[in-house]
Parts: structure tokens; C-alpha cells; sequence
């Protein structure tokens, strides 16, 4: 089936000169590319984009992380693009990451991982439309 899914390239792939080469990866890999922007999420943006996690250890360091500095968020579509998209970052500790995957590749550690992507085709419309109206995704 042909769905929707985010990717962010995430502030440390983006500060470090990355946003091209997973661009390009995600297109090699069969998605197209629907919508795409470069955003600066406030520390309040961030917070409300990983609500689900807010309960976790983690979440205030992550936040603090997404918003400092720019990320680029992209709609893709391809079939079954949730899992395959899942598959493409590798797992979120690069260290544990399949080779030839983008984390195993070219994150620097589990918090820089250098990529988001949505965990189910649910959380992708609810995270697409965080991010981008109707208007900007192109079909």
C-alpha cells in the first residue's frame, strides 16, 4: 500500500552537512518527496511534537536537542513507506544500527541520531500534519 510518512534530518545531521546525502538516500531508496522545509523548532514546538514521550527520561534532553538548531522535516510516500522508512535509519542507537543503514552511517551516538521517522502510519498523519498544511505537500 502507498502511504505518507515524516522523516526529519535532525539538527546534527543538518549542522554537520548531512541533509544532502540522507536526502538523497531516501530518494535511492524509492521514496518521492511531497513536501520538504527547514524549520527552527522553539523548546515549545519540540515539546508538543514529542508529547507522546514527555513521561520518559529522556524527553527533556531531547527536546533541548531538536530545537538547537535547524532540522529538516520531509513527507515521503512510497509503499509500505513506514516500515521501509524504519528499515532505511537502522535502529536508534547507531552502535546496534545495520550496516549501510542512515544511522550506522552517519549518526554520532542514540541522541544525535541524525534521523526521525514516524512508527506507524497513525503517528505519520499526526506528525505530517504538525509540520506541514495541505497546501505544501505536493501529490
Amino acid at each position: 500500500m502507498v502511504e505518507l510518512t515524516l522523516g526529519i534530518v535532525k539538527p546534527d545531521a543538518v549542522a554537520t552537512g548531512k541533509t544532502g546525502e540522507i536526502l538523497r538516500r531516501y530518494e535511492a531508496a524509492g521514496f518521492r518527496i511531497r513536501a520538504l522545509k527547514m524549520v527552527q523548532l522553539s523548546k515549545g514546538d519540540a515539546q508538543r511534537f514529542y508529547a507522546v514521550h514527555k513521561e520518559r527520561p529522556f524527553f527533556s534532553s531531547l527536546t533541548d536537542f531538536m530545537s538547537s538548531g535547524p532540522c529538516v522535516p520531509v513527507c515521503l510516500e512510497g509503499k509500505n513507506a513506514v516500515p521501509r522508512l524504519r528499515e532505511l535509519m537502522g535502529a536508534t542507537d547507531p552502535a546496534k544500527a545495520d550496516e549501510g543503514t542512515i544511522r550506522k552511517d552517519l549518526a554520532e551516538s542514540i541522541e544525535r541520531n541524525a534521523v526521525h521517522g514516524s512508527d506507524s502510519p497513525e503517528n505519520a498523519r499526526i506528525e505530517l500534519a504538525f509540520f506541514f498544511s495541505g497546501l505544501e505537500t505536493v501529490s
